[in-house]
């Protein structure tokens, strides 16, 4: 039986793959078209995946085309004179498996020509490839190469302004085709910042799973093990990831083989909530490269929560080295809209927790005295929301100028990071589930607790003005409308020199949102003299 892989490059036979049908079509007719193609995503989005599925079908269904991959993953360190002499062993290899994999054996010239050759530069290797096309009999060349960013930084420029000759030249047709595959682009690997060598890419986009993607590859576990997944789990599953490759896939080894489910039960939200508990809480390969980048920057963070909490965002824009770099690591996309999102749910709460202190400070004052966080739950079991948040508005009012003290927090969101670090505190407690909704909306932090069978909606903004204030509250209701849910909580924080605290409760059309205006304070008092 087959399982679901986040090790690496997954196969046909193995594992649980999903097919990325037209994406390979246009990649293997951007290959025949002769272009020279870029393909920079992030680590662990599925990349060698699919270029060596793209190259197999060139391999085995189009004899007219020599299709080569190579892997520049440990040649970082090398010498020019060592990177071009491992660059012709790797490529000598990769020339013996196609020709054998096919079921060919080399003519006797070729084969001293193979024997004879050596790489030293990149004019010899351009030499090279213009003679070995004429001993394929017009076959196409087709050069992959994947972990391109682990060349050597002093042979960039030339190896690519070789390509770039090869490309623009009359007489050169080989290689056909060149794809370069990594997590750096080209601009970020031309170290000296001169204008790139490689002004002739065709850049290629590889997305992320969408929403068909993943019903179709969960479909295959079912269609092999009989076991369903209801249609919610689904959809709840690449709205939570984004349908970022390694995050769906190891959702999938958890559900299937890290819970014990009895294949004879489908596989339903409160599953998933489990799963996504633990998701939210381990540490794998993905998670760790993720804040492993994010810390390395200290204005990472104010970035992040500014794009996270503001609905006027920041414009998504590469020539900004702090949105190029988050991009890079996978943290950032451009929304339709042209701004900055961050690319998934998960990824926001492992970055939020990431930058929380370990203590606010602030814990033992959560309460008046004698009040605990299992008072707010009622006699029936279930979460007293409205009690627990007019509690959090009556907390700001009484910590006052002590909020500013909360370490390592930028003053403008540190409201919305004690609101996030109250909840999810209580719901630990109460043994529910939390999780972060950010699809909906820049701007917004939706939380959607699950608790007890039942589901609360709350969502937090900064104040920017009275207008946004109340949009927000109709963005509210047809959220509601959408969840199926017929109360919100709408927790909007205001710093404004001349704050004005409200609470309001306003039902519509059967739907109820209970809205909070917290004043936070912008700086402490000052001392008073006799």
């Amino acid at each position: 039986m087959r399982y679901f892989e986040t090790r690496g490059p997954v196969y046909p036979d193995k594992n649980y793959v999903v097919s990325r049908t037209e994406e390979t079509a246009d990649f293997i007719n951007r290959i025949k078209d002769g272009r020279y193609i870029v393909l920079f995503a992030p680590r662990q989005t599925g990349k060698t995946t699919f270029f060596k599925s793209a190259l197999n079908s060139l391999l085995f269904n189009a004899s007219d085309y020599f299709p080569i991959q190579l892997n520049f993953d440990t040649y970082a360190d090398l010498s020019m004179t060592d990177f071009y002499g491992s660059l012709y062993e790797d490529l000598r290899e990769e020339i013996d498996n196609i020709f054998d994999q096919r079921g060919i054996i080399p003519s006797e010239a070729l084969t001293r020509f193979l024997d004879d050759t050596q790489l030293t530069t990149a004019f010899s290797m351009r030499r090279f490839f213009s003679k070995f096309g004429k001993f394929l009999n017009n076959k196409r060349v087709i050069l992959i190469i994947d972990e391109f960013d682990g060349i050597p930084q002093d042979t960039v420029s030339g190896f690519l302004n070789s390509l770039r000759h090869i490309y623009l030249s009359d007489k050169l047709n080989c290689p056909h085709s060149v794809g370069i595959v990594g997590v750096k682009s080209i601009m970020q690997l031309n170290y000296d910042r001169s204008i790139s060598p490689f002004n002739i890419q065709d850049d290629f986009n590889l997305p992320n799973f969408t929403h068909e993607q993943v019903a179709e590859l969960f479909s295959q576990y079912t269609e092999e093990t009989g076991q369903h997944f209801a249609p919610e789990v689904i959809e709840m599953l690449h709205k939570q990831t984004g349908g970022q490759p390694f995050l769906v896939n190891r959702f999938g080894q958890i559900l299937t083989e890290e819970m014990d489910i009895p294949r004879t039960e489908t596989i339903g939200m409160e599953h998933f909530l489990t799963a996504h508990t633990q998701m939210l809480e381990e540490q794998n390969t993905n998670i760790t490269h993720l804040l492993t980048n994010i810390r390395r920057n200290p204005q990472f963070k104010k970035d992040l929560m500014r794009i996270a909490s503001y609905e006027s965002g920041m414009r998504f824009s590469l020539d900004n080295e702090i949105i190029n770099e988050l991009a890079t690591y996978g943290v950032l996309a451009r929304g339709t809209d042209g701004m900055c999102e961050i690319v998934n749910p998960i990824y926001q709460h492992r970055i939020l927790q990431a930058f929380r202190p370990l203590f606010n400070g602030l814990e033992n004052d959560y309460f008046p005295e004698d009040t605990y966080f299992e008072d707010h739950l009622t006699s029936e079991g279930y979460i007293d929301l409205e009690r627990l948040l007019d509690n959090f508005r009556d907390f700001i009012a009484r910590v006052g100028f002590r909020i500013l003290q909360v370490p390592d927090t930028p003053q403008e969101f540190v409201g919305q990071d004690l609101l996030y670090a109250y909840l999810d505190q209580f719901v630990s407690i109460a043994r529910g589930n939390m999780y972060l909704e950010v699809q909906t909306g820049r701007g917004r932090m939706d939380l959607v607790i699950f608790h007890n069978s039942r589901k609360y909606i709350v969502e937090t903004k900064i104040w920017e003005g009275e207008k946004r204030y109340q949009a927000g509250k109709k963005q509210l209701m047809t959220y509601l409308n959408l969840e199926q849910a017929d109360e919100g909580y709408y927790v909007v924080f205001d710093h404004r020199e001349m704050p004005s605290s409200l609470t309001e409760t306003k039902t519509e059309d059967g739907l109820t949102i209970r809205s909070y205006v917290i004043p936070v304070v912008q700086k402490r008092p000052s001392t008073q003299q006799s």
